[in-house]
Order: C-alpha cells, then sequence, then structure tokens
C-alpha cells in the first residue's frame, strides 16, 4: 500500500458504532436544543447588535443577522445530515475519518481541538473579569496576584477564577452527562429569562424615530455587519459532537441543529430590533451596549442583572465546549491518532473519563496563565474549516451504500447547497487577517508532525 493510499484509507462505520455503543443515549432533542443554544448565545448578544450596528449596519443589523443565519444554516443542514447519517462520537473528525480518509479526519480534528479548547480558556478568562467585577459590586476584591495571567511585572501570577469554573465544570460533566445537562438547561432557562426581561422592560422606550435611516450605511455595511455577526451563531456544530449519547439520532439531532440556529437567530433580531429602537445606533459603538441603553432610559436594575446573565452565558458555553472536546479527544484516542488510553469510557458513570481530565488540565492552564487575546481568530478558522469540508462531505456521504439513511435528515437541492456552502465558508475565511493564517499555520505543521511520527503508526486503521 503506498503512502498516499494509505493516509486517505477511510475508517470503519462499523467500528466506530460498535465502541461508541458503550455511552448511555440519555439525550432528547430538547437537550440538544439547550446544549446549542448554550454554546451560541453568550455575552456576544449583549454586545454584537450595538456595536455592529454603529460601525457597519445601523437598525439594519437585524437583516445582517438574518443573513448570517442563511449562511449558518447551509452548514447546519450538513450537519444535520452527517450526524443523522453517522451517529457516531467526534462530529467533523470522525465524519472526515469516514468520507474523505484518516489523514482528512486528523487534520480536521487538530483544528476542532483549536477551536473548543482555546475558546473555552479564552471565555474563562472573561468569566474571571465579570465575577470579579460582581464581588467588587458587594466589596469584595480578591488579590490582583490571582487574577491575571502569568506576568509579574504587572503583579499578576495567576488567574484562579479561570481556572477554577474550568475544574468546576469538569467536575460537574464527570458526574455524568445527565446530571450536567440538567444544570446546563437551568443555567440556559435563566439566561433566556433576563434576555426576556430586556425585551420586556426596553420595548416600552423604543422611539421608531431611531430606526430612521434604516439602512445609513447602505447595502454594503449590512452585508460587512452579516460578516461580522456571522461568528455569533458558531458553536451550533458542538450539538453533532453528542451524536453517539442521543435518543433516536436520525430524528433528534436535525431537530436539534436546526432548531438550535432557529432559536438563536430569533433572540439576535428580536435584542438587535429593541435596542437599537431604545437609543440612536450612533451611540452603541461601547463596550456594554446593552447595559449603556438600559442606563440610558434609567432602569439601572436591569442592566445589573445583565451582568448575571453575562455569566450564565459563559458558563454554559463553557459547559458545551469542555463535553465537546473531551469528546473529540476520546474519538481520536480511540483511534490511536493519539494514546489509546485517551479513547476509554468509564463503565460506571459511562462517560470518558480520561480524556476529560487531560482536556481539564490544558484549558485551566492555558485560561490561568496565558493571555489569549491574539488568539481567538484562530477559533474562526477551525469552525470554518470544519464546516467547509463537513459541507462538501455530504456529496461523497450520498454515494456510499454502505451507510443507509433513509428516515435520516437529507439536504434539500442536493447538490447545490452543499457546494454553496462550502464556497460561503471559503469566502469567510478569506475574511480572516494574514497573521491569523500564519499562526494557523504553523498549528497545523505541528498537527502533520504528530500524525506521521506517531498516529499513522498506532492508528487501528493498521489492525
Amino acid at each position: 500500500m503506498s503512502i498516499k493510499e494509505r493516509v486517505f484509507k477511510k475508517e470503519s462505520l462499523d467500528r466506530y458504532l460498535s465502541e461508541d455503543g458503550k455511552f448511555n443515549k440519555t439525550l432528547s432533542a430538547k437537550d440538544l436544543i439547550s446544549m446549542g443554544i448554550g454554546a451560541v448565545i453568550g455575552t456576544g448578544i449583549f454586545i454584537l447588535p450595538g456595536t455592529v450596528a454603529a460601525l457597519h449596519s445601523g437598525p439594519a443589523i437585524t437583516i445582517s443577522f438574518v443573513i448570517a443565519a442563511l449562511v449558518c444554516s447551509t452548514a447546519a443542514m450538513c450537519y444535520a445530515e452527517f450526524s443523522s447519517a453517522l451517529p457516531i462520537a467526534g462530529s467533523a473528525y470522525s465524519f472526515g475519518n469516514v468520507v474523505f480518509g484518516e489523514i482528512v479526519g486528523w487534520f480536521l480534528g487538530w483544528a476542532l481541538i483549536l477551536e473548543y479548547m482555546l475558546s473555552v480558556a479564552a471565555v474563562s478568562t472573561g468569566f474571571s473579569a465579570y465575577f470579579n467585577s460582581l464581588l467588587a459590586g458587594f466589596g469584595i476584591h480578591l488579590p490582583k496576584a490571582i487574577t491575571g495571567p502569568f506576568d509579574p511585572a504587572n503583579g499578576t501570577f495567576i488567574n484562579l477564577p479561570a481556572v477554577l469554573i474550568v475544574l468546576f465544570i469538569a467536575y460537574v460533566l464527570s458526574r455524568g452527562l445527565r446530571t450536567s445537562m440538567t444544570i446546563n438547561s437551568i443555567v440556559v432557562v435563566i439566561k433566556i429569562a433576563i434576555i426576556i426581561l430586556f425585551l420586556l422592560v426596553g420595548m416600552f422606550y423604543v422611539k421608531p424615530a431611531n430606526w430612521d435611516p434604516f439602512m445609513p450605511f447602505g447595502t454594503k455595511g449590512v452585508l460587512v455587519g452579516a460578516a461580522q455577526v456571522f461568528f455569533a451563531y458558531l458553536g451550533f456544530d458542538v450539538v453533532a459532537s453528542s451524536a453517539a449519547e442521543v435518543k433516536e439520532p436520525a430524528k433528534n439531532m436535525p431537530r436539534g441543529i436546526i432548531g438550535t440556529l432557529a432559536i438563536c437567530t430569533l433572540l439576535y433580531i428580536l435584542v438587535s430590533i429593541v435596542l437599537t429602537g431604545m437609543i440612536s445606533y450612533t451611540k452603541l459603538n461601547v463596550a456594554d451596549p446593552v447595559s449603556f441603553a438600559l442606563y440610558a432610559v434609567k432602569q439601572n436594575w436591569v442592566a445589573g442583572i445583565i451582568s448575571v446573565s453575562a455569566l450564565a452565558g459563559m458558563f454554559t458555553m463553557m459547559v458545551t465546549m469542555v463535553y465537546s472536546s473531551s469528546r473529540l479527544i476520546y474519538s481520536i484516542g480511540r483511534d490511536g491518532l493519539l494514546p489509546k488510553f485517551l479513547g476509554q469510557i468509564n463503565e460506571k458513570t459511562k462517560t470518558p473519563e480520561k480524556s476529560m481530565l487531560i482536556v481539564t488540565v490544558i484549558i485551566a492552564l492555558t485560561g490561568g496563565f496565558f493571555s489569549l487575546n491574539q488568539l481567538t481568530n484562530l477559533v474562526n478558522i477551525g469552525t470554518l474549516l470544519a464546516f467547509m469540508f463537513v459541507s462538501l462531505g455530504v456529496l461523497p456521504l450520498r454515494k456510499r451504500k454502505d451507510i443507509p439513511n433513509k428516515d435520516g435528515f437529507k439536504v434539500p437541492f442536493y447538490p447545490v447547497l452543499p457546494i454553496i456552502s462550502a464556497i460561503l465558508c471559503a469566502v469567510m475565511l478569506a475574511q480572516l487577517s494574514l497573521e491569523t493564517w500564519t499562526a494557523a499555520f504553523v498549528w497545523f505543521a505541528v498537527g502533520m508532525v504528530i500524525y506521521f511520527s506517531y498516529g499513522i503508526k498506532h492508528s487501528k486503521i493498521n489492525e
């Protein structure tokens, strides 16, 4: 077998189904939507509608969100078909292994490791900042030395709140998926309740005059705004990583993925309408536009509650991403491309505890000791590459006779829609900076070194 034939050899779906069968199938469509909303709706819902409206779209930010949702929905439908046909752990990594071959699967897995872990580490530092601000409101001030990255020159050595929240989330997830999903669902309900509170209070202060002009930056501004808010939807793809633990995946996976996108789009649009109606878009280029608007109409108590929603938003996002990270690392370990102990499932809790431990340690150390401001754009590259390959992957998936998907979801307007989805993802990738691409190149180069020095030798495909 040539090296080309070897690296593009495809994984066996039957082996995946057999090994992933050790998971408890406990998740319903409702659980998946809760997980998806937890990942997608974070602090961005209280920031993006204001700042993008001020700089790019004006009140037409609502149209920008609709356009971004339509773009995202093309990839979402491709994920829905894959998850319905291949109810296995690992999301795009495992999908790539089955339809493209091992090296493409590894490439996507390496991209997703970057997306999942880096995003949680970055959000943990944001959670720490909000938490410290909340404590300060009660007159409690943590020592400076334990509230920032390792930077002795500025008097900080570890971001302890960031480390502790990651450890707490890992503990909750280790108790079993049912328990962690219950906690996640409760916090998601609190988060949505606070968003609805803002809408109910804010609607009484809406002045239609603030919506005129509706498109001050023209059509170009609306499209630029759509590109900016596109990243607000990233996160629904993590729902696909739970496919091995879902009841009736052929029905529930599409409902979970598409339902997440529909609900999140509605919430983004409603917040945008009320926010730009409360105060002129020209005044919304601030760090906290929703709180700014509430203070402007003398609703200080609601503005205070918004900070609680911010914490709730970051908490649910981290729960979902830590969960997805552990399933991703489990999947790669299951295939032997990383040490095989990572692919083991605890017989008692039915969770991949060893992969969870590794994920927790890496994220906690990254969030606790490093400043991540320059690295968060790498999250977008990992996500968009996964979107693009999953979209293209629908083409060979549909032709596979050994992968029945009779009752599952199928992307409409095949093969046009998957191709359009891939092209749109490529366009979004082209918007990222050269600096971001350079850092990504280094990351993928390291990944290829690991694959050819370790993964290809220990892969279960060799068996």
